[in-house]
């Protein structure tokens, strides 16, 4: 993995992370430092524990600390909480959403920012969050624009999209991954008992992390 000067990656949902934790933990070891920008709390989340660990009042809090666990698993020491309101990031302003992305671009000057391809990512709120960061790295002159690699997983993208241009091997930090998921009791607590690292197809789906890299015309 090519090192890079700063890694920012910016979701809309405590619990995203976990989807590309193998990544932003490679990165860490090589001492790359990694800012993440989580733009909601998850409050419309549907799981609430199983049993029951949550409510309606209470699942806001509970998920920004099981979200802190999980960075504190990772590695991630510098997370960003914006308290956007859930599920309803694509009726934010988007040039208010945009010029926050831009500030905290300036601010870190990234190499790479890791986020949701617009578009190819099921929930609207990860397309709305991909669609704000490459409308702010659009801004930016061509030459200081740093990479975005994104994260794709709707039914067919590979048909429109291509094949992933990264493909992270992480196998050896499915523990960690293992780790950072259960950090997130209310929403994943259900699934404790049927995941093992024992299970080959587990290891063979999570062993690898995959990223198309924008390409912006």
């Amino acid at each position: 993995m090519e090192r890079q000067r700063h890694v920012l990656v910016i979701l809309p949902h405590p619990d995203d992370e976990t989807a590309l934790s193998g990544t932003v933990a490679l990165h860490i070891r090589q001492g790359t430092p990694v800012t993440y920008v989580c733009l909601t709390l998850g409050e419309m989340g549907r799981n609430m524990g199983v049993p029951p660990i949550a409510n309606r009042v209470t699942l806001p809090a509970i998920r920004k600390l099981e979200l802190e666990e999980s960075c504190r698993v990772i590695g991630i020491q510098d997370l960003r909480q914006w308290g956007l309101h859930d599920k309803t990031v694509e009726f934010e302003n988007r040039d208010a959403l945009i010029g926050r992305i831009e500030a905290v671009i300036a601010e870190l000057s990234p190499s790479l920012i890791l986020t949701f391809y617009p578009g190819y990512s099921v929930h609207p709120d990860h397309d709305a969050c991909g669609s704000a960061v490459i409308g702010a790295v659009e801004k930016m002159p061509a030459s200081a624009r740093p990479e975005v690699h994104c994260v794709a997983f709707a039914v067919g993208c590979e048909e429109i999209l291509g094949q992933p241009d990264i493909v992270n091997d992480v196998s050896e930090l499915l523990d960690l991954k293992l780790r950072s998921l259960e950090a997130h009791q209310s929403q994943f607590r259900h699934m404790s008992s049927i995941l093992s690292l024992e299970d080959e197809k587990l290891r063979s789906r999570w062993g690898k992390e995959r990223f198309w890299t924008y390409r912006f015309d």
